[in-house]
């Protein structure tokens, strides 16, 4: 009797041990590829960064997100735009705000409002 219960405790053990280390595997990925997006992002409004270093970084996020098979998420693609519009680089400028519309069409109001702003100042 004593044998079938010290069996049956390795037994739950070894069961116990392995739900553990499944429940430690890697958990669900994010939705987007976020990159650098938040602190570039962070940088712009408190200008502790320079358009073109926002712009090197957010290439660099869209590379390493291509190269993963994963998105960006909502708005990077529009904030690119509005750096490049920054520096007055209009068609890198609309690129962008189209890329922006192709991924997230509910954004085809607001990038539309921006293309005819940009062409009003123009």
């Amino acid at each position: 009797m004593m044998r079938f219960l010290s069996a049956r405790r390795s037994a739950v053990l070894a069961l116990a041990a392995t739900l553990l280390l499944v429940g430690c595997a890697t958990g669900p990925q994010p939705l987007y590829y976020w990159g650098d997006y938040q602190p570039a992002l962070y940088g712009h409004f408190t200008k502790e960064v320079g358009p073109q270093e926002q712009i090197a970084s957010l290439e660099a996020g869209l590379e390493k997100a291509r190269a993963a098979g994963r998105p960006v998420p909502p708005g990077y693609n529009a904030h690119l735009g509005l750096l490049y519009a920054e520096g007055e680089q209009g068609d890198q400028m609309v690129k962008y705000f189209e890329a922006e519309k192709a991924l997230y069409p509910e954004s085809a109001g607001y990038i539309d409002f921006l293309l005819g702003k940009f062409k009003r100042t123009n």
